[in-house]
């Protein structure tokens, strides 16, 4: 079974929000670590700019991972998938194929104002402090519901950011001693 989340990258101190689904592995354990991976590489490379760009560059790592880890499968069950980046960008590649690729899958980019589907059992807020791409680095900030601590099907799903309980509020630094080290 899936774990839904629902991610809002914000701006600190501005209403900008970009807000991403995930499908699958949503719970903290699966989503701290790729944050902490994220603002790593962003920090390392000078890449950090604001929620917009921190979002598509979270979807882009975890897709990439997700292709990495299809091409290192040993135990047959995805031999007849393509074996490089070009051949699973390739239409041709998936033509005699009956399944549907799933990198293509598993992500989504949300309407803030429309709030969440409500089969997710996490939410995350991922604020951005402010700055310049030449300012040194500093500690994102984040907020982790409770599980399914929010309304959902049964509920106003377009408030469930707003009344959410919240399970842990602080620096992503915080978060990874609680939920563990990169994977």
């Amino acid at each position: 079974m899936s774990t839904r989340c629902q991610l809002r990258f914000t701006d600190e101190k501005t209403d900008r929000v970009a807000q991403v689904y995930r499908h699958s592995d949503g719970y903290p354990e699966g989503i701290i670590p790729l944050l902490e991976h994220l603002q790593e590489l962003l920090h390392a490379t000078g890449t950090h700019r604001d929620s917009g760009y921190a979002a598509a560059q979270f979807i882009l790592i975890d897709k990439l991972r997700y292709i990495e880890r299809t091409f290192r499968c040993q135990d047959g069950l995805y031999s007849d998938l393509p074996d490089s980046v070009e051949g699973v960008l390739s239409p041709e590649s998936w033509e005699d194929l009956e399944r549907t690729p799933s990198y293509l899958l598993g992500h989504g980019v949300e309407d803030p104002s429309c709030g969440i589907h409500g089969d997710e059992e996490y939410l995350y807020i991922v604020e951005l402090p402010n700055r310049s791409p030449f300012d040194e680095p500093s500690d994102w900030q984040i907020k982790i519901s409770e599980h399914c601590g929010f309304p959902r099907w049964d509920g106003p799903t377009e408030d469930a950011f707003e009344v959410a309980d919240w399970q842990f509020e602080g620096s992503l630094a915080d978060a990874v001693e609680k939920w563990g080290k990169d994977v």
